[in-house]
């Protein structure tokens, strides 16, 4: 009797390894054919192949967490513009050098929008500058108030902002607030819980306690938006938080950029907003409360560039590629975050190359120590060409900003790294303007004392090397 209970044990875990084996090849099977169908890059679609079939179970359940992209949001375009009545004042056409009028009909084409005229833009430093000039037009709005936010913190500053939100819907504005579901707080959102309380509508972007539905790392919406009445907007790098306010003397001070954008292009940050509202709400915006019609405020021209992993994938990398193709004299940009793919680290590499004078800012320290480990072993390539890469001393600099040529700007949320080139939902502007360009020179010249070289690299020891190529491969997750 005893013998036979061994035998039918024996059997069972026989039939059971048979079982998870077709079972597991049934998932390598699924994983294999999903990359090959849907991910156009080879090393990636290897990566997720080779995972799956050395660890089907565990390969297939990263695969379904990370790997697959399940976000799909309606596309909003512009509203054929009504035909000026006379006395109207009519929108400037945009006005664009010929140096830069290729690269403008390039954009055009990947944004899938005009660059709008009639434009006027103002910068701020840091949230000393930024909030009270945010906190005033919220006070100022009359008809609607949209927020969108990568982080909103229930601090001191968070509840200046929930205080004037709550006073905007209570005389009669429509308010409708976005916050990250990670960066608002994926387990205690402390602001959206204060907002709703208040009873102003608020939205979690991608938030969920499923984790199938919940990418952790990935799929962020990373988006900085402030936009009244449909006529003032306000975009950056710049979250809702007191360690912004850097003259403070927080414990943690995080330096930033923010800009205010008055004109006729602030109708395409409210298409960006309220696209991601209805995907998130299921409510459309729309009429004059938050599309009114739009007059000249100056004479910059603007156009807005949405990413993210859905319609607008890789928008803002391509336009940063045909940027850096089409320069001509320089290239400064300044980041928190430089981890681009291979393809940006060879096109910088190729403006170098053929002359272009190439400098690219990063902080010395910031604040995540991973980013910093895998960016020194990321950049030998870019020394070797000739890019001169400066280091900014503390306290963290959170701006994002490009200028090519003088005139060319592109500023908003997305850092240069792989994850705001392709994973998350980001917006910049492009800016034409010497006025802007000389303002952010001047800022980024005030960083550049302190040059990284390949001696400084060569000079770590070999563990730390080796610390920093190996946190590299985590590139498209840091």
């Amino acid at each position: 009797m005893e013998h036979a209970v061994y035998r039918w044990l024996d059997v069972a875990a026989s039939l059971r390894a048979d079982v998870l084996a077709l079972v597991g090849l049934a998932l390598a099977l699924f994983v294999t054919v999903h990359v090959l169908l849907r991910k156009r890059e080879v090393s990636v679609a290897i990566g997720w192949i080779g995972l799956a079939w050395l660890s089907p179970i565990f390969g297939t359940g990263l695969y379904l967490l990370f790997g697959i992209n399940r976000v799909s949001r309606r596309a909003r375009r512009l509203r054929p513009r009504p035909t000026p009545q006379p006395g109207e004042p009519r929108i400037p056409e945009a006005s664009v050098a010929p140096a830069f009028r290729a690269l403008e009909g390039s954009v055009r084409r990947i944004s899938e929008l005009p660059a709008l005229g009639g434009n006027a833009i103002r910068m701020f430093r840091n949230g000393d500058e930024a909030y009270p000039a945010m906190l005033e037009a919220i006070e100022a709005a009359e008809r609607s108030v949209a927020l969108s936010s990568y982080i909103f913190r229930d601090d001191k500053i968070g509840g200046a902002f929930c205080h004037a939100l709550a006073a905007a819907q209570a005389r009669g504005a429509e308010v409708r607030v976005l916050i990250d579901g990670i960066g608002g707080g994926y387990f205690f959102p402390a602001a959206y819980d204060r907002l709703r309380w208040d009873g102003v509508p608020v939205g979690l972007f991608m938030h969920s306690g499923l984790p199938w539905r919940m990418p952790f790392l990935n799929l962020r919406s990373h988006k900085k938006l402030l936009i009244l009445d449909g006529r003032v907007a306000f975009t950056g790098g710049i979250n809702i938080s007191d360690g912004n306010r850097v003259a403070l003397g927080p414990p943690r001070p995080i330096r930033d950029t923010h800009f205010r954008l008055d004109g006729p292009v602030v109708e395409q940050l409210t298409m960006a907003f309220v696209s991601d509202w209805t995907f998130v709400k299921g409510e459309d915006l729309d009429g004059a409360r938050w599309f009114p019609q739009l007059a000249p405020a100056g004479d910059i021209t603007a156009r807005v560039v949405t990413s993210g992993p859905d319609a607008d994938v890789e928008k803002i990398e391509f336009v940063v590629l045909e940027a850096l193709a089409c320069a001509r004299r320089n290239v400064r940009l300044v980041t928190p975050y430089f981890l681009p793919s291979e393809i940006v680290i060879y096109a910088l590499c190729l403006a170098a190359i053929r002359g272009v004078t190439v400098d690219v800012i990063i902080p010395r320290r910031s604040d995540h120590r991973f980013v910093d480990w895998a960016t020194r072993a990321h950049v030998d390539t870019l020394l070797k060409s000739g890019v001169r890469i400066w280091l900014d001393e503390p306290p963290f600099d959170h701006s994002k900003a490009l200028v090519v040529d003088g005139e060319w700007c592109f500023v908003g949320s997305a850092n240069w790294d792989t994850r705001s080139f392709r994973l998350n939902f980001e917006l910049n502007v492009e800016i034409y303007d010497t006025g802007l360009a000389r303002e952010l020179d001047r800022f980024m010249q005030g960083k550049m004392e302190t040059r990284l070289t390949r001696a400084d690299l060569r000079a770590r020891g070999p563990a730390v090397r080796l610390r920093d190529a190996a946190v590299r491969l985590l590139l498209p997750y840091l």
